[in-house]
């Protein structure tokens, strides 16, 4: 009630804050000026930096996998193209085998990326956990920014509360800053304006807060304008979205480290996720939780110093930044041309051009964010990202970029192309197997293939679960032995069923892209409990269709159709997949079976995640309608 009634105050009230300070500190200007992302500038003016960390046997590692990949994706379109020979090797066959060694050698990689990364972990864990030995105080400050559009005021001040306390129990207070850098409608500003006074209250870090009036350049643009007039006062800046939570231990970690490794200009973590509640939600979390470490570890095995960046959740030191980032307006209109919409990845590549290294980290605990809490949901976000990683493409050829930025970017925008190519080949290969005319599909394909093919899907996740029987904590956390086999017992199938659904989705995204259809910048749901099958039916309806074209070669006995009818069944039922995973009460149903058991670090539970820290903004509420209040 006492929120309600706060929220509903008149901006007027907290248009000038005196008894918690001014709304900004004095600005610190720094420059950033718009960097080139053409293909035809001379960077032999950029020399590394002092101390740049040098990383051995990376050039190994990356060939192993690379190489590994593609060996294995021609074995596997070689035995494709035998049957056909039979009646001649003709266009149609040549395009079905290099769609078939595109999508082979993806789900390749994914596999050796998991084994690596499972190796790296028997070797205790990877190369860069030596950094975060101990907790000490950094001696320079760090700005923590959180930029927001047309959030849940509440959420987005109780985890702002929630860090401010845990900046606190460190004594960090006076060496951490947060902002609010809101994007937010107008509308909007009372509430955030009287959320800020309030929390303020009870704060012990200082807390700034700034909405722009003019939304340019959406996310980055906020950054940029940030640190254009305050990043001179900072040593390093913490970035976070708004649905990210990060404790003060990590944020001390990670500017410490800052501070011990100068030629270091981003570190990535890798967050947790939190406060899963739909069982959408509560099935990502547990699958990120039981499977996440041994990619993760992959993933920062190969990637070294050239990591990427997933713009939140990680500390960039803010001159390298200002120096390095500035991103221009790409030449014509969205989707392809405007504002970089993807921005994350390349920053990463310009920092690294200008020679700071890049690295990514998993830390003991501390860096959490939570997960889209439906399919549609999700559905949504990924139509954005799908449009920013397919905007790379027209930035590979940028002058001075590291070849393994490059290859990220490719594989950024590769990860969606492999939807339409994947539905491209299942349609091919029903159209050869309903004419009877290709040998390929009038016979089931060699056993070895479908095991090699069984083996690299499932082979990640088997990989996560020999390393669960290794790592005890963690396998108790997610419920023990027995719980967790039958939590995978479950979840496979479900992850089965959504594949599909993911693939019709990014192909629709694609087909929108290039029909000139930009995605636009829309608020991201946070919370949702349900939907109903008349709107489930609406929402997969061309899954539906999809699926049961797909079923016509099963039903009329052709060959070939062991390929499609997994497909097609996880397409046909994805209104019922849809509906089910969207609802709380399914997900709490599982939780009381002891199934789908989630992770959240030692020193943090999925309940206090940030509703501590707005029980604490109701107690300021409460205490400020009761009467005039001082701050602790």
């Amino acid at each position: 009630m006492y929120l309600k009634q706060s929220l509903e105050q008149p901006v007027a009230r907290y248009a000038e804050s005196t008894a918690y300070g001014p709304l900004l500190p004095r600005e610190a200007p720094l420059a950033m000026p718009e960097q080139s992302l053409g293909a035809a500038r001379d960077f032999d003016q950029f020399a590394p930096p002092p101390t740049a960390i040098r990383m051995h046997g990376l050039f190994e590692r990356r060939l192993f996998l690379v190489i590994g990949s593609f060996l294995l994706g021609v074995a596997a379109m070689l035995e494709m193209m035998r049957p056909f020979a039979a009646d001649g090797i003709g266009l149609f066959d040549i395009v079905l085998s290099l769609l078939f060694l595109s999508l082979f050698s993806w789900i390749t990689f994914g596999f050796l990326n998991a084994l690596a990364g499972f190796f790296v972990l028997l070797g205790n864990g990877p190369g860069l956990s030596r950094w975060f030995t101990r907790l000490r105080l950094p001696h320079r400050r760090t700005a923590v920014l959180m930029p927001i559009y047309n959030e849940e005021t509440a959420a987005v001040f109780g985890r702002i509360s929630q860090m401010s306390a845990s900046i606190a129990a460190i004594g960090g207070q006076d060496l951490f800053d947060i902002f609010v850098l809101s994007d937010s409608r107008a509308d909007m500003e009372p509430q955030e304006l009287a959320a800020l006074h309030d929390v303020r209250m009870i704060s012990p870090v200082r807390i700034f807060y700034r909405r722009r009036t003019e939304n340019i350049a959406r996310k980055p643009g906020n950054i940029a304008d940030w640190v254009r007039r305050f990043g001179a006062a900072y040593e390093n800046m913490i970035v976070l979205d708004a649905d990210s939570l990060m404790s003060g231990p990590a944020m001390a970690l990670l500017a410490s480290a800052m501070e011990e490794r100068p030629g270091v200009g981003l570190i990535q973590t890798i967050p947790t996720v939190v406060n899963a509640r739909t069982f959408f939600a509560r099935w990502h979390q547990f699958a990120a939780t039981a499977y996440g470490p041994a990619a993760s570890a992959g993933l920062q095995w190969w990637s070294g110093t050239e990591a990427t960046f997933w713009g939140h959740n990680a500390i960039v030191r803010v001159r390298a930044f200002a120096d390095s980032c500035g991103l221009p307006r790409l030449s014509g209109p969205e989707p392809f041309g405007g504002h970089v919409l993807s921005h994350d990845m390349v920053e990463a590549a310009l920092l690294r051009r200008n020679g700071w290294s890049v690295h990514m980290v998993s830390l003991p605990e501390g860096s959490h964010e939570e997960f889209p809490p439906t399919v549609a949901d999700h559905s949504v976000r990924d139509r954005r990202w799908c449009q920013g990683n397919l905007q790379h493409v027209r930035l590979l050829a940028t002058r001075g970029f590291h070849w393994i930025n490059r290859l990220q970017l490719l594989m950024g925008a590769s990860a969606y192309l492999t939807s339409p190519l994947w539905m491209l080949m299942l349609m091919l290969g029903m159209v050869a197997s309903l004419e009877g005319t290709n040998p390929a599909f009038s016979a089931p394909p060699a056993p070895w293939l479908i095991a090699l093919t069984i083996m690299l899907l499932l082979g990640p996740k088997v990989i996560a679960l020999l390393w669960l029987t290794v790592d005890e904590r963690l396998r108790q956390s997610l419920g023990g032995g027995r719980k967790l086999a039958a939590t995978v017992a479950i979840e496979i199938p479900l992850s089965m069923l959504m594949a599909p659904i993911t693939m019709v989705n990014q192909t629709m995204a694609i087909l929108d892209i290039l029909r000139g259809r930009p995605v636009g910048w829309v608020p991201q749901r946070r919370d949702a409990d349900g939907m109903v099958l008349k709107d489930a039916l609406i929402l997969c309806r061309l899954h539906v269709a999809i699926g049961a074209v797909l079923l016509i070669p099963f039903f009329i006995g052709a060959g070939g159709a062991i390929w499609t009818v997994p497909v097609a069944i996880g397409l046909v039922l994805s209104p019922f997949t849809a509906m089910l995973t969207s609802r709380i009460d399914i997900g709490d149903w599982f939780a009381g079976k002891g199934l789908f058991a989630v992770w959240n670090g030692p020193a943090t539970s999925v309940n206090a995640v940030y509703p501590a820290g707005k029980a604490a903004m109701e107690l300021a509420f409460m205490r400020r309608a009761a009467g005039p209040a001082t701050r602790p």
